[in-house]
C-alpha cells in the first residue's frame, strides 16, 4: 500500500508562532507528533509519505493520487484545513483514514471519511489494519480500553526535516489526575495518569539525539507531573544522567500544575533535567470562578507567589487564563492585566471560556440550552460557543482590552523585566551549539523589525538598554520574548479587527448568533 500522511493546515494563532517562527527561517513550530506515531504503526513494507500543510503550502493533485489511502489527524482549530482535505479527496476518489482528538470527540460530523479511527490509535489502528488485510474494513473503529504506553512506537522522524521546525515534540504520559470542567483531556485520555516506560521515553530522547537534533524539546504531556512520585524516584534521575552524558543537548518545555511550586525537590530535579519552560493554567484570580469550573488546585494559594517561586528554579512559566465564567464580573479584566503583570508572566495566553464537546462544561450548558453552534478549537480568535451571563458585547469588549494591553509594548516589555528579577537559570547551560546563521539572522531581523519599523520600537531600545546593563547574561531571551511579543500582537491585531467588524454588523443580533 501507499499511504499519504497529510496534517492539516493551522490557522494563524496563539501557539502557531507564525511571525516568531520567520525571524529564525523555520516553517513551523512543532511537528506532527500523532501523525508521526501511527507512522511507525504502519507495516513496514507499505510506502508511506508525509506532508504537512503547515510546512509545505499545498499538496497537489499527483501527490494525492499517489496514495491507497490518505491518514488525516487533526484537532479543532483545523477544521477548516480539514475540511478542504476531505472535498478534494472526495473529488478524486482517494480513500481517508482520520483520527485524532477533533475526530474522536465528534465522529458524527464527519460521515463521509472512508474509517475513522478513534481513540488512542495503539489499540484501534491494529483492528483496522488486521480488517483491512482481511479485506472487510469498518467504517469506525473504537478502543475499549485506554492502552498501555509501552505500545507506543518511536516516532518515524525520517518523514519529515527536522530544520523546518522551532522544536521537536515527545510525549510521555497521558492524562491528568484533575477534572476542570472546561477541559476535555480527562475525556480523551482519562483521569489516571498513564506513563511511558522509562527505557522507552529514553529511546525516544536518542532517537531525536542520533538523528541530530539540538535544541528545544516539547514534551507534549498536559500534566507532566500527574505522577510526581514516580518522576522523582525513576525518570528525573535518569533524565539528568543522560543529559550529563551526552552534554545537555536539549532544553525542555512541559505543561504542568500549579502544584509544582509546592514541592522543591521536583522543580530542582526539573531544573537539573534542562527544563526551562512551564506552561500552568491559572486560568482567573477569581476565587468564585475557580470553584465554578473545578479548579480546586489553585484555590486558596498565592499564585503569583507560587509562579515567582517557578521561576526562582529557573523555569521560565507561561499561563493560560481565561474570562467569561458565569461568575466573572466586568472587574475581572483588569484583574487579569493586573495579575499577570505582578507576575512577570510573559506569555500569557488569555481566551474566551469555550465548552470542547465531552467536557462537563459541554454537557451542562447543553442541559441550560445555551450551547451555539460553532467551536472553533482557536483560543484566542474572539470566539465562544455558548451564551454566557455577562452581556456578549460588554464580555467581548473586555476582553479586547485584556489582550490590547498585556501585549502593548510598554507592559508587554515591563513583564519581561520583572521576570528577569526572579529568574535564576540552572548552572548548566544547555549546550544546543555555537549561535547559527539561523540565530544571527533573527538578531538582525529583531534589530530592523523591532527596533527601526515597529510603533513600539522605542519601548524595545528602552529593553534592551536595560537588560544590558541590569541583566547582561539574560540579553537573548529578550531579543527572543520580544519577538514572540511581535507575534502575538499581530495575531491580536487580526483578531481584534475580526470582532470590531462583528460588533459593527450587528452581529450580537443576527440571526448566526441566535
Amino acid at each position: 500500500m501507499k499511504i499519504l500522511l497529510l496534517y492539516p493546515r493551522y490557522p494563524d494563532s496563539f501557539w502557531s508562532m507564525k511571525y516568531a517562527a520567520r525571524f529564525i527561517d523555520k516553517r513551523a513550530a512543532y511537528p506532527p507528533l500523532g501523525l508521526l506515531t501511527v507512522a511507525s504503526l504502519i507495516p513496514g513494507d507499505w510506502e508511506k509519505k508525509l506532508v504537512d500543510l503547515n510546512v509545505q503550502n499545498s499538496v497537489e493533485d499527483e501527490e494525492l493520487k499517489w496514495a491507497d489511502y490518505v491518514f488525516i489527524s487533526a484537532m479543532d482549530i483545523q477544521k477548516d484545513s480539514t475540511r478542504e482535505i476531505i472535498d478534494r479527496c472526495k473529488s478524486l476518489g482517494i480513500k481517508i483514514v482520520a483520527g485524532g482528538p477533533m475526530f474522536t470527540s465528534s465522529p458524527e460530523e464527519y460521515t463521509e471519511v472512508d474509517h475513522l479511527i478513534l481513540d488512542e490509535a495503539e489499540i484501534s489502528f491494529p483492528q483496522f489494519l488486521a480488517d483491512l488485510e482481511k479485506g472487510v474494513p469498518r467504517h469506525i473503529y473504537r478502543a475499549e480500553n485506554r492502552p498501555n504506553l509501552s505500545l507506543t512506537p518511536i516516532p518515524d522522524w525520517d518523514l519529515i526535516n527536522m530544520e523546518d521546525y522551532v522544536s521537536m515534540n515527545v510525549q510521555f504520559s497521558r492524562g491528568c489526575p484533575y477534572d476542570c470542567e472546561f477541559c476535555d483531556i480527562t475525556y480523551l485520555y482519562g483521569r489516571k495518569p498513564r506513563l511511558k516506560p522509562l527505557d522507552k521515553f529514553i529511546m525516544e530522547l536518542e532517537a531525536l539525539y542520533h538523528k541530530g537534533w539540538r535544541g528545544s524539546v516539547f514534551i507534549v504531556d498536559d500534566n507532566f507531573i500527574g505522577n510526581k512520585g514516580k518522576l522523582k524516584k525513576e525518570i528525573l534521575p535518569a533524565l539528568i544522567d543522560w543529559m550529563n552524558k551526552h552534554e545537555h543537548p536539549f532544553s525542555f518545555i512541559t505543561e504542568a500544575s500549579i502544584n509544582l511550586a509546592e514541592d522543591d525537590k521536583l522543580l530542582s530535579m526539573m531544573r537539573d533535567s534542562g527544563f526551562q519552560h512551564v506552561f500552568v493554567g491559572i486560568e482567573t484570580p477569581s476565587e468564585e470562578s475557580l470553584q465554578e469550573c473545578n479548579k480546586f488546585l489553585n484555590i486558596s494559594k498565592d499564585l503569583i507567589a507560587c509562579v515567582k517561586k517557578i521561576q526562582n528554579y529557573g523555569m521560565q512559566v507561561s499561563g493560560g487564563f481565561i474570562v467569561g465564567f458565569d461568575s466573572d464580573t466586568p472587574s475581572i479584566f483588569e484583574r487579569q492585566i493586573k495579575f499577570i503583570q505582578e507576575s512577570g508572566i510573559v506569555i500569557a495566553m488569555v481566551s474566551l471560556l469555550n465548552a470542547p464537546r465531552g467536557t462537563k462544561l459541554f454537557h451542562r450548558l447543553k442541559n441550560e440550552n445555551r450551547l451555539l453552534p460553532d467551536f472553533s478549537g482557536n483560543n484566542t480568535d474572539f470566539s465562544i460557543n455558548f451564551v454566557p451571563k455577562m452581556d456578549m458585547q460588554e464580555l467581548l469588549e473586555g476582553y479586547r482590552s485584556v489582550v490590547a494591553n498585556i501585549y502593548d509594548p510598554s507592559l508587554y516589555y515591563q513583564r519581561i523585566t520583572e521576570f528577569f528579577k526572579e529568574f535564576k537559570p540552572a548552572k548548566t547551560p544547555i549546550n544546543t551549539g555555537i549561535l547559527t546563521t539561523y540565530y544571527i539572522k533573527a538578531f538582525f531581523k529583531a534589530m530592523f523589525y523591532l527596533g527601526i519599523i515597529e510603533k513600539g520600537r522605542r519601548h524595545y531600545w528602552k529593553l534592551l538598554l536595560k537588560t544590558l546593563f541590569k541583566y547582561p547574561r539574560f540579553l537573548p531571551q529578550a531579543i527572543t520574548f520580544a519577538v514572540y511579543g511581535f507575534h502575538f500582537r499581530k495575531i491580536f491585531e487580526k483578531n481584534i479587527k475580526n470582532v470590531e467588524i462583528n460588533l459593527n454588523k450587528d452581529y450580537l443580533d443576527s440571526p448566526s448568533y441566535h
